[in-house]
């Protein structure tokens, strides 16, 4: 590769807390490559997954999920993982409902190659989908346009403050059913890009992430723009569940956790093609 010139490249994640905090370092140039830089474009989780299967951007999130149907373009990072640990994506409803009562219900779902929508699937299979962008889910439970509704970002920590009730959180039982972390999203680069420049892509990404954690209340002050309405107390909540050591590197815990779960997806006919996973 040639480092005399610099390298504009595309990075691509949700305009959510988390993402923010992870890369707040990279978005304010605290780090900085002296042959790459990054043009960041935000767009939400299940628009980057669609636009990951055209290949359209560099270095992007996608959802594990997605990553089945990416994974011939691009490679995903050790590093920038979100990861649930006894915690994720939940079904919420308008009025009290056990986990006994899901199958058959119109369920409003954020993206079908979202991880959640894997998680739900694999849980169960019986249910009558709603595609509805992930921030008007709520509003279509609420509105009875769907029985429940699969909850991404914040809304798993305000669900109850605007009078819906958790029917099941889905990687609680991910982690009661089979000991693993609950992989989410993370991030990948594309394949044909130089390998010089796939390193040093994880390498900003990874030192981004460390740098937000150790100088959290500066990265946390940046990622509150990106909120939604959550007060600070509740971003930081919100920011610890998500990007934590797994989110640095997530190592073989990492992999065999997003080997397992595609690996289900595929057995149950949900993923149309078996997938070996490979961390950068």
């Amino acid at each position: 590769m040639d480092l005399e010139r610099l390298v504009e490249l595309t990075c691509a994640h949700s305009p959510d807390s988390d993402d923010a905090f992870m890369f707040y370092a990279l978005a304010t140039r605290k780090i900085r490559s002296p042959y790459l830089r990054f043009r960041h474009v935000l767009e939400d989780i299940e628009t980057l997954n669609q636009k990951a299967r055209q290949g359209i951007y560099d270095l992007t999130a996608i959802s594990i999920h997605a990553y089945a149907y990416v994974a011939e373009q691009y490679v995903l990072l050790r590093s920038g993982a979100s990861v649930g640990d006894g915690y994720g994506p939940m079904l919420i409803a308008a009025r009290p409902l056990g986990p006994e009562e899901i199958r058959g219900r119109r369920v409003a779902i954020p993206g079908r190659l979202t991880t959640a929508y894997l998680v739900l699937k694999l849980y169960e299979p019986e249910i009558e989908e709603v595609l509805i962008p992930f921030d008007r889910v709520p509003e279509a439970v609420r509105q009875g346009a769907a029985d429940l509704g699969l909850v991404i970002h914040e809304v798993q920590l305000t669900y109850d403050r605007v009078g819906f009730h958790k029917v099941i959180d889905l990687g609680r039982w991910w982690k009661q059913r089979y000991g693993l972390i609950l992989p989410l999203g993370g991030l990948a680069v594309r394949r044909s890009m130089d390998p010089e420049l796939q390193r040093e892509c994880a390498r900003l990404v990874r030192e981004s992430i460390q740098y937000g954690l150790e100088h959290h209340e500066e990265a946390l002050n940046y990622a509150m723009q990106f909120a939604r309405e959550m007060d600070e107390a509740l971003a930081e909540k919100f920011v610890g569940m998500y990007v934590n050591d797994y989110t640095v590197d997530g190592g073989p815990e990492l992999a065999r956790a997003i080997q397992h779960l595609l690996d289900l997806g595929f057995e149950a006919g949900l993923i149309p093609r078996k997938t070996e996973v490979e961390l950068l």
